[in-house]
């Protein structure tokens, strides 16, 4: 798994953001999204102040305002049932450009909106600045069992090549004229589709047996042994720190 098979998320730069050690990027975005997750709907400072931190590192690490917007717009199906929140919640009612709608449901729109959108950008960052493989290196080097780092290595490599086996027989199927337009004309893709599994599954076992030959124990090697620095520490814990701070904030100031 080199270079050659970097995500389509991730943006090839050279910023700061970018040079960092896997395993710290790793670290600072579970501890973002766990203080954010934790911080008093009510604190819209402190959301403020978490989503400026957060435009911040997006500065540093040179990803096109459009990049990002384009792939938030996985979490609209969270925000299109957050617009709903206030019209079917209980409880006290406002008027709302003349609407009638529930106060406990606006506040808890609100906190679906700012949580997720907040949760999604750090995803994003932490794909846009870092490959597949050092995500990989770095959970591996914050001590996530073998077992899950190695199931998750060979899922992301074999996961490209049964893409690449279901394009090239729907582009064989089509070719030899197969076009559904019909419920009932999709058993060809149904038996495709178990072919593909039969044929995936003795795939993975010829490459275990390989791999045992080879010495295979469990784990893979890694090429890569460069210990994160102190300096990566906390230059990479400034922005979670600055959101459990706020949070922490958030819990103590008076109602």
């Amino acid at each position: 798994m080199g270079a050659g098979h970097a995500h389509a998320l991730y943006v090839h730069e050279h910023s700061p953001v970018h040079r960092l050690a896997p395993e710290v990027k790793l670290a600072a975005a579970f501890a973002f999204v766990l203080a954010v997750a934790v911080t008093p709907r009510e604190a819209m400072w402190a959301f403020a102040i978490d989503a400026t931190a957060l435009a911040v590192v997006l500065r540093l690490a040179r990803l096109p305002v459009g990049f990002v917007l384009a792939r938030l717009a996985v979490i609209l199906p969270f925000i299109a049932f957050a617009f709903l929140i206030p019209f079917v919640g209980s409880g006290d009612r406002v008027d709302v450009l003349g609407v009638s709608v529930s106060q406990p449901g606006l506040w808890g729109a609100w906190n679906v909106i700012a949580k997720a959108t907040l949760g999604a950008t750090v995803s994003i960052l932490l794909a846009a600045t870092t490959e597949i493989p050092s995500i990989l290196r770095g959970m591996a080097r914050l001590r996530v069992p073998e077992t899950l780092t190695a199931i998750a290595t060979f899922m992301v490599r074999y996961l490209e090549l049964i893409a690449g086996d279901l394009r090239r027989m729907r582009t064989a199927m089509t070719a030899r004229g197969y076009d559904p337009r019909w419920l009932w004309q999709a058993r060809p893709i149904a038996t495709s589709a178990g072919a593909l599994f039969i044929r995936s599954y003795e795939r993975g076992e010829r490459v275990h047996a390989a791999m045992l030959s080879r010495g295979y124990t469990g784990t893979m090697p890694s090429l890569d042994r460069r210990a994160a620095t102190i300096r990566e520490w906390l230059v990479a814990g400034t922005v979670p720190g600055v959101a459990v701070a706020t949070a922490v904030a958030a819990f103590l100031a008076p109602a």
